[in-house]
């Protein structure tokens, strides 16, 4: 029977105004909510995700709360992010869904502040967050919990006679009812069955599906924007609001792979100020990049331009990558490395000036074309007022190399993904996807 019109727009009004309580006071999750749609769905008990959409129960929608509504959302929000509907394909579905619905659900509660101890709806009680092991699950991933789980599973296989003598079930503590630490798995109405297993909770996962690439990247893209976007307004209002998951992906940002204090000091040393390459860096005594011992400076590093390849053979995971290693290399300065951050692909999107880490955040990569080196050197040539210190060039190294005059004296330093690429000139450093 189809839905009617009325019962379409109340639901409409409904997840709008949550949408908008979310962004006022939970704008991480509000920012990645921006980006997906809703759908009503009859057949379902609850609620659910494909991994684009989130559906809900026209029924269930009416039986819930505001705040019920709103920590909904938030849950299959996460689900999305953290692609759970494409992980896990080869694991026990049971023991999975809910791994991955402790992880969820304390990530949500770990981002309220402590405002709330556990997450409740009424018709269905307390809501998972502990691992087995009695710690948070924010603390971890969906795979590590399920592996707490499955050997929990294991050990009262073997042993399903406790000290008081009840049989225990192998799928306690994952079934519906209360689990040994006080969280309750959720009472309630019956769901769909999905043919790899059943479910835990209120939280219909049958609708899980692998997401595409393309899918999983923008994800990905939103998820970092999201985080990002948040960091700052937290450092500017000090209050905490980002989920674990969150602040890890923060982090990952920006630990960067390549020591770039001693990089770029090194470069910019000898290329500019002819300096001695006596005693060497032992740490770099297996790089093609051959560095001279570093030792602490107060001087600025100025005037460099750093130009990031965003052509189509760099994925949006390796523009992520060298992307965090430029803001490494500001981060290593604490401060002392002023310069011009571009991206380019067949042109050159023009490069924006920064000298502090705030001023980076703001810049985004742009362009996905293909790719042409000339074209750096030729708006270097044409384009600045000022010809930039020294020029490092992060690429997969995929397109021709132009001759090393296009420089024009000016030092360059390749930052190359992977191995299987040498720049015929300048220096050569690399990372690794």
């Amino acid at each position: 029977m189809a839905l009617s019109a009325e019962t379409v727009r109340a639901a409409q009004g409904r997840l709008l105004r949550s949408r908008l309580r979310i962004l006022t006071e939970h704008g991480f999750y509000g920012l990645l909510l921006m980006h997906v749609r809703f759908a009503l769905d009859e057949e379902l008990s609850t609620a659910a995700t494909d991994g684009t959409r989130i559906y809900f129960s026209p029924a269930f929608m009416d039986r819930i709360t505001d705040s019920e509504l709103d920590f909904v959302l938030m849950h299959e929000i996460l689900h999305i992010v953290l692609m759970h509907c494409s992980r896990g394909k080869e694991l026990n579905s049971q023991l999975y869904n809910i791994a991955a619905d402790i992880v969820v659900n304390s990530n949500i509660l770990a981002s309220n502040n402590g405002a709330h101890e556990t997450i409740t709806l009424a018709e269905f009680g307390e809501s998972m967050h502990l691992a087995p092991n009695g710690h948070e699950g924010a603390n971890y991933t969906a795979e590590e919990v399920y592996k707490m789980l499955l050997e929990k599973s294991e050990r009262e296989r073997d042993d399903p006679m406790p000290k008081d003598g009840q049989s225990k079930s192998a799928g306690d503590g994952q079934g519906e009812g209360k689990r040994e630490n006080g969280q309750g798995m959720s009472k309630g109405r019956p769901h769909k069955k999905r043919e790899s297993g059943t479910y835990s909770g209120w939280d219909d996962h049958s609708q899980w599906k692998d997401m595409d690439p393309i899918e999983r990247d923008e994800w990905a893209k939103r998820l970092r924007d999201a985080a990002e976007a948040i960091s700052v307004r937290e450092a500017m209002t000090g209050c905490g609001s980002l989920p674990l998951c969150a602040r890890r992906i923060l982090k990952e940002l920006t630990r960067p792979e390549t020591d770039w204090r001693a990089v770029l000091d090194a470069f910019v040393e000898e290329e500019i100020v002819d300096y001695s390459f006596s005693p060497p860096d032992r740490r770099f005594s297996e790089s093609e990049f051959f560095l001279p011992d570093f030792n602490e400076t107060e001087e600025k590093v100025e005037n460099i331009l750093f130009m990031i390849d965003t052509s189509g053979s760099m994925s949006d995971a390796l523009v992520t990558k060298v992307y965090s290693e430029v803001k490494g290399a500001i981060d290593r300065f604490h401060g002392r490395l002023q310069g011009f951050l571009g991206f380019f692909d067949a042109a050159v999107v023009p490069p924006e000036p920064f000298s502090d880490e705030e001023e980076f955040l703001v810049i985004r990569p742009r362009g996905g074309g293909g790719t042409s080196f000339h074209a750096i050197f030729r708006y270097v040539a044409e384009e600045m007022e000022e010809p930039p210190a020294s020029i490092v060039i992060l690429t997969d190294g995929q397109a021709p190399f132009p001759e090393e005059k296009v420089a024009r004296g000016i030092p360059v330093l390749w930052v190359i993904v992977g191995d299987k690429i040498t720049p015929p000139w300048g220096k050569v450093t690399r990372i690794h996807p």
